[in-house]
């Protein structure tokens, strides 16, 4: 008698048992509502600086919702150049059901994003909804059409090789005024320390924080790694600085320190053209050309006025001399350029 008793309390006990977990399974069920329909009030932005900080459209969307057992669920806008596939966005979480981002914001990200200064660009935008990684959904995609302007901001960087004056000094640029500052500086023998400051004064300095990190309580001045025209690349988002081989004009020829196998750079005037080019150098006797990018795809030479191939120019007497190249361009294209050599 125990034993049915026993094995009926046993058989009672496994089938609350098993009620309860099928229970709980229905429990842990989650209903998360796909990527609804994305729209933009306008889809041709008119971007121009002086409005910065209106609204350059409105984007409309549904956001993210779970129901039955609650999970967090995230709305996030992607942003991509057209043609890139959203193989890297850039991407904004948003928390209500517009988004009105103004028109320096769309500027900056056009401009982060690859876009170039006056030259028409569209960027798509979609609504990425779910609450996994392995559990998204995206909306349809809006193409927005704008050109981006200039929207730049400099820093500077007075130090020996100019005399410490921070009215004088180099600036490097940052073309969208996102905190990453880069331009070339033409250092000298014996010349190489120096310091960044965010405007043409002393109020505040950036010195040598160490393992390549900057800070405006550092007392040591930075330092050059060596005597020629470096690209210098501060980022005041992280602080740190990244020295640099230019990769834009140079010399090149027989006549030049490195010869014909190895370029001398070029400093280009740090205002986001990169128009015109100079350099202070000894040349000997002999001949030299303008390249760009270290390679001859693109090359200038020829008499006063440069042409693209064009032939070698001649040095007739060694000595130092100050070379300047103004670069012609029509659109994006090289077509041409002048030069000055003085000798010194």
């Amino acid at each position: 008698m125990k034993s049915k008793l026993f094995k009926s309390l046993a058989l009672g006990l496994i089938a609350v048992s098993l009620w309860s977990c099928k229970k709980d399974e229905i429990r842990t069920v989650s209903n998360v509502t796909p990527a609804g329909t994305l729209t933009a009030s306008s889809t041709t932005l008119n971007l121009v600086q002086t409005n910065g900080a209106l609204p350059a459209t409105t984007l409309t969307y549904p956001l993210a919702t779970s129901t039955g057992y609650v999970v967090p669920v995230t709305s996030t806008l992607q942003f991509a150049l057209k043609g890139t596939n959203f193989a890297t966005p850039r991407e904004i979480v948003v928390t209500a059901k517009t988004y009105a981002p103004t028109i320096t914001e769309v500027n900056n990200m056009i401009l982060a994003l690859g876009g170039v200064v006056g030259t028409p660009a569209q960027v798509e935008v979609r609504l990425k909804s779910g609450a996994a990684a392995n559990d998204l959904t995206y909306s349809n995609v809006v193409t927005l059409s704008a050109t981006p302007y200039l929207a730049s901001a400099w820093i500077y960087a007075p130090g020996a090789y100019q005399g410490w004056n921070p009215s004088t000094a180099d600036s490097l640029i940052s073309l969208s005024s996102n905190g990453v500052y880069t331009g070339m500086i033409a250092y000298t023998t014996g010349n190489l320390e120096f310091k960044i400051t965010p405007a043409k004064k002393w109020d505040v300095a950036y010195g040598d924080a160490g393992a390549g990190k900057i800070s405006s309580s550092a007392g040591d001045n930075l330092k050059a790694p060596e005597a020629i025209v470096k690209q210098v690349t501060v980022d005041l988002n992280k602080n740190t600085i990244v020295f640099g081989t230019p990769n834009e004009w140079s010399l090149i020829g027989d006549a030049t320190p490195g010869g014909w196998g190895a370029d001398t750079d070029m400093k280009g005037v740090n205002d986001g053209k990169s128009t015109v080019y100079s350099l202070k150098t000894t040349l000997g006797v002999g001949e030299f050309k303008f390249r760009f990018g270290h390679a001859w795809d693109l090359n200038l030479g020829g008499g006063a006025t440069l042409t693209p191939n064009g032939d070698n120019i001649k040095v007739t007497a060694a000595g130092t001399y100050t070379i300047t190249l103004t670069v012609i361009r029509t659109g994006d294209k090289v077509t041409g350029g002048t030069y000055t050599i003085v000798k010194n």
